[in-house]
Order: structure tokens, then sequence, then C-alpha cells
């Protein structure tokens, strides 16, 4: 390869979730960060949406020397309203924030020039659809303004969009930057995802679907066309694993390019004491919320099993999960006692008064509170379709029971009235976690039990599930990952796998665990950014590659 193709000088990316936590992209750009900065040296810029108008988000610090004279002109000159500083992030890389609703007036012309330009068709559009592609658009402006500014002309320069919501951006740049070399990745395809969440056999009709014909059905033209036409015109186009690339090839009609799995950055995990001290005070927090709503004791050495993740009932397995817990329960085999908690933000209305009040005045109950499965209160309960299962599973939470199952429906941000703890600072309180996905293009859930030292099980429809059964047999929870056949139709076999694994652990003395418990650490270290950084710096190569093609430059 010569020389010229190879690491850029400038790497811009650009997610809806950059300074701007929605879901598990967030993770991967936030964890990936450090590993960047330290082959670019602030030679790589994040672009996220300023959604905070007046309000500061929470981990971005304004810089006002950081490039000062372009920001000046780009808000002077180009008319862009940015604003610009460091993710809070390890690393803390160079971070723009632009401001895209001044470009709503433009929003008729940019679809037209997306029609005349790339046939991306959206005449169907509806919900977040013009939000994310006018985000889109103003990212590309920025891209646009800060490579005129500083004369990249005879830099190597990509420009790498994350998600469908960016599409847009990627395509801009093509048609107006052309020799900026463009990198699409897909973290799940917006058609797969929507085949899987509408309750259709994805996977065993596969080869059947036709991607154009699904997205008439159920309503996805406007999203799939942007993906597809953005995949097809990128120099290089990604996804996260060998699970999603099959479905690109067959729903986008595009095979990627090269598939860059998701990794993780270790120094998101305390060490030594400081480990445990966290360990301990998570346990204490979940067991005394616990005990609260219950109104019994709870054994200080309970087994503590959780699930997380976007609330997607079926794709998450968020279903399995608790018809698995209600077998652990009802099976005549569980020795050990058991709190099982799903922690899925839902729509929360407020935190629950009666907990609450209980928590911080250290109040010892001894009868359950109402409804003791849930610890917020929620609109429209009587539909949610975690309480209705847990209430159709026969779950009363009794004093009798040795296992009882608490739903957390909040974002787990320090803040939330009742925990009061992140998220990583309660998971590391865990002793298993369970992710039992039906859709699920990589998995950073069960990626990051791991690496906190947690042993969990997860599904082979999961892209890092299939990942973790090249490293270890996926048979056995005590390798640190269980890997559950999943396919479309073996729901109740997989709600009984996770009984066993669930039952296995519960009986493993504490020296066990802690192999266990190191298990899960050296398959981490499998995982981490330092070694997962080289595919995307194939994907680079690529990159630079086909832009140089087009530009006649090779």
């Amino acid at each position: 390869m010569n020389e010229i193709t190879r690491t850029p000088d400038f790497l811009f990316e650009s997610s809806w979730e950059v300074c701007n936590k929605v879901g598990g992209i967030y993770t991967v750009l936030s964890t990936k960060a450090h590993t960047l900065q330290q082959i670019f040296n602030d030679k790589v810029i994040f672009i996220g949406p300023d959604v905070w108008e007046e309000t500061a988000a929470t981990d971005f610090m304004e810089d006002v020397s950081l490039f000062k004279d372009w920001k000046k002109h780009a808000i002077s000159v180009d008319g862009l309203k940015v604003k610009v500083g460091r993710w809070d992030v390890p690393g803390t890389p160079p971070v723009i924030l632009v401001d895209f609703k001044p470009y709503f007036g433009e929003r008729d012309s940019l679809f037209y020039s997306m029609w005349e330009n790339f046939h991306v068709d959206s005449i169907h559009a509806y919900g977040d659809y013009d939000e994310s592609c006018i985000f889109a658009y103003a990212t590309g402006k920025v891209i646009e303004s800060f490579y005129r500014f500083y004369h990249l002309e005879n830099k190597k320069v990509i420009a790498l969009f994350n998600e469908w919501m960016l599409g847009m951006g990627a395509l801009y740049i093509r048609k107006y930057v052309p020799t900026i070399a463009t990198i699409f990745t897909t973290h799940a395809t917006s058609i797969g995802r929507s085949i899987a969440g509408n309750n259709k056999a994805l996977y065993a009709y596969m080869d059947g679907y036709n991607g154009d014909q699904m997205a008439k059905e159920l309503n996805m033209e406007a999203k799939h066309s942007i993906e597809k036409q953005t995949a097809y015109f990128a120099d290089c186009f990604t996804t996260v694993s060998d699970i999603t690339a099959r479905e690109c090839k067959q729903l986008l009609a595009k095979e990627p390019d090269i598939v860059t799995p998701n990794g993780f950055e270790p120094n998101f995990v305390p060490e030594g004491n400081a480990y445990d001290l966290k360990r301990k005070a998570a346990r204490q927090t979940l067991i005394n919320m616990a005990e609260k709503l219950l109104g019994c004791a709870i054994d200080p050495n309970a087994l503590l099993v959780s699930t997380s993740g976007r609330y997607e009932y079926r794709n998450k397995g968020i279903d399995v999960f608790i018809e698995a817990m209600n077998r652990v329960r009802t099976c005549g085999r569980l020795q050990r006692e058991v709190v099982a908690f799903i922690m899925v933000p839902a729509w929360v209305q407020a935190p629950r008064g009666d907990l609450k009040a209980l928590i911080e005045k250290d109040i010892k109950n001894t009868v359950p509170l109402q409804i003791p499965v849930i610890t917020h209160w929620l609109h429209n309960m009587s539909e949610d379709q975690v309480l209705k299962y847990i209430n159709y599973a026969g779950f009363t939470n009794a004093t009798s029971e040795k296992l009882r199952i608490i739903f957390i429906p909040c974002y787990l941000d320090g803040k939330d009235g009742i925990i009061n703890k992140t998220y990583y600072d309660s998971l590391i309180g865990m002793d298993v976690t369970v992710y039992p996905s039906y859709y699920e293009p990589w998995g950073y859930t069960p990626l990051e039990s791991v690496a906190f030292g947690i042993p969990t099980i997860t599904t082979d429809l999961a892209g890092f599930g299939l990942w973790a059964k090249k490293k270890v047999s996926g048979e056995d929870i005590t390798e640190g990952v269980e890997v559950i056949n999943r396919t479309d139709f073996n729901y109740f076999e997989v709600a009984d796998a996770i009984m066993n694994a669930v039952l296995t652990l519960s009986k493993k003395e504490p020296k066990e665990i802690e192999q266990v418990k190191q298990r899960c650490f050296d398959l981490a270290k499998e995982a981490e950014w330092s070694k997962f950084i080289d595919y995307y710096l194939k994907a680079f190569e690529i990159a630079l590659k086909h832009a140089q093609e087009r530009n006649g430059k090779i």
C-alpha cells in the first residue's frame, strides 16, 4: 500500500451521541476517544448536536483557546452557531457542538438536493428524520468550514459518520468537499431493527427479505433510503459485527468494506482497593433499597442479577429475562437468595416518594410498599410491558420467596432520586448479568459486564456473543461468559438455559467466584480499544485509497 494512503492527518467523527448520552453509541465513542487521542493528538475532532440551549452539557468543557480563530470565522463569516471545547471523557478530545436549528428553513432544498444527487427518498419522512438530517447537514457545514479555513487541501482528512442520522452529512461532504474521505458506520440497520421489533422472524427468513420492500411494508422508507444510499456512496462502509454485516449485505444490498467491532477502555474500571470499595458500596445501596421496598431483610450475600440496556422489550430479551427469573424462582432448586434487577429506562414520572423517604431517613420498615416491584412511578403504568409481564408471571416479592425482581426504570446517571449511583457504579455490585438479546448488532452491555469482572450470559444473535465464542467455548458461565444459542423460535429453551446458568453460579464458593472474575478480566483484555483500533486503521486506509482513486490521485 502506498504510504500516502495510511493514517490521516485529521479525523472528524460525528454522531448524535457526542456529548449526548442516549444509547450504546455514546459508550463506543467516549471509550474509543482515549485511543484515538493517543494516535491523533488533538487532530481527532468529535462533532455533536448542541441540544442543550441555555443549560450546559454535563460532559462538555468549553475551551475558548481551542480553534479560536476558526470559531470566530465560523460564526461571523460562515454563520455557524458552534461551541468549541473538550469532551470530558478519558483522552479529553476536542469537540464541536453545533446548533442545527437555524437550518430547518433549508430542509426542502436539502432534501431535493439529496434526491437529485444521491437518490435519497425523503418523501415519506416522519418522526426524528428531519431533526437528524438537519443536524447531519449542519455537521457537514462545520467540517467544510474547518477544512477550508485551515487549508487542509493537501492533508489526508477523513470524516466518519455514525448511523443513518448522520448520513446526509457524509453525502454533503461527498458532493461539496470530495477530497475528504468518508466513512459511514451503521451500528444496526434501521430496517433490520424494525423487522425484529415488529415480531417478524429476522434470521430464519433473512435470505428472502428485500430491504426496499420491507421498508415500504414497515413505513421505514426514508430512514432506509438514506442509510442505503450513504452505505453505497461512502468511501468506506463499516459495521460492528459479522452478524450485522450479513444483515447489511441482504437488506442494504451493500456488503461492508470491513467489520469494526466495538472495544472498551480499561480506565473506566477501578482497580485494587478502589474496586472492592465500589463493589461493596454498590451492593449496600442496592440491598438497602430492596429492603426498604420489600419490607424485609435481604441476605448480604444474596446473588444479585441484572439486565439493562434500551427499552426494546423483545429485541433486548427483556421478556425472556423475566421468564428465566420466574423459572429460577419456581424450579425448586434454588438454595440462595436472589434479587434480580431490570435496569432499563422507561417513561418515568418521578422517583417514589415513599421509597425515597425510607432511604433518606433510613427507616426500617417491616411491610412491603405498594407495588413492591418498581422504584420509580411511571406514566401510563398499566400499559408498561415489563410490569405487565412481571404481574402475569406471578411475582409478588413476598418474604417467603427466594427470588425477588425489581424494576429500576430510570437512567442511572447518579441523580435518579433512589439509587443515586451511575450505571457503572451500580453494575460493579452485581454477581451475574443477563443479556438474552434477539437483536443485538454488537452488545456493549455484556462487554461492559466482563470488563467489570461480572460474568455474563448473552446469545449468539449478539455480535459480542459471536466474538466471545472465538475466545472461549461459550458453553459454561464459569468461563466468564455463556453464549446461548438463540433462534427465531426457541424462546423457552433460552429461558431454561439462563435458569441453569444462574443456578450454577449461585452454588459457587467465593474462591471459585474469584477465578471466574479473573477470567472475565482476561476476556475483556482481548476486547480493549488498543487491540480493536487496528480495524479502524484499516478502515482509514480503505477510505483514503478510495477517495484518492475518486479524485484521480492514484
